[in-house]
C-alpha cells in the first residue's frame, strides 16, 4: 500500500506524524490499546485477527506508532471501523481525525453504496464520528456484546 504523509498533526516545530496505509503489528497494536485505556486483547488473538484487516493506518512519529485505526468486514456488505488509539501525549492534536479522514476515505473508494458501516464510540469519541455521518442508533437498534472468557449467567 502507498503512504502518505503531512505535518498537519504537528506539535513544537519538528515533530512530524507520518501517515501509513498500514496497521502495527501485533506488540505495537497490544501496546497502543493498553497506553490509550482500551480493553486487552491476547497476542495470541491479535496474531490471528490482524491479518484480516481490511484496510488500516499507522501513525508514525520518529519511527515509533503513536496511533491506529482499521477497518474489518466482509469487504461488501458490512464493515466496522475499530482500534482507533492515539497514545496520550499524542490526543487531542487532531490525530483522531487523521486517522478517520484515511479510513471514510478507503470506504468511500471501496465500500458498495448499500454498505453498513459500523463502529461503537467511547465517550465523547461520539462527536468526532458524528462529523463522518455515525449517528447513535438506539432505540432502533442498540450495540450488543459479550467476551467468550468471561462468565455469565444464562
Amino acid at each position: 500500500m502507498s503512504a502518505a504523509s503531512g505535518t498537519g498533526a504537528a506539535g513544537a516545530a519538528g515533530d512530524t506524524i507520518e501517515l501509513l496505509e498500514r496497521f502495527p503489528g501485533v506488540d505495537d497494536y497490544c501496546r497502543l490499546r493498553a497506553v490509550a485505556g482500551m480493553s486487552p486483547r491476547t497476542r495470541e488473538a491479535a496474531r490471528l485477527g490482524l491479518p484480516n484487516t481490511l484496510y488500516g493506518v499507522s501513525l508514525l512519529r520518529d519511527g515509533a506508532v503513536v496511533g491506529m485505526g482499521r477497518i474489518i468486514g466482509d469487504g461488501g456488505c458490512f464493515y466496522s471501523v475499530v482500534d482507533i488509539a492515539v497514545v496520550p501525549e499524542w490526543q487531542g492534536r487532531g490525530l483522531g481525525k487523521r486517522i478517520l479522514d484515511a479510513l471514510d476515505a478507503w470506504l468511500h473508494a471501496h465500500a458498495q453504496p448499500s454498505a453498513f458501516v459500523t463502529l461503537v464510540a467511547d465517550g465523547d469519541a461520539k462527536h468526532l464520528y458524528a462529523k463522518y455521518g455515525f449517528a447513535e442508533s438506539a432505540p432502533h437498534a442498540v450495540n450488543m456484546e459479550y467476551v467468550v472468557g468471561e462468565t455469565r449467567d444464562a
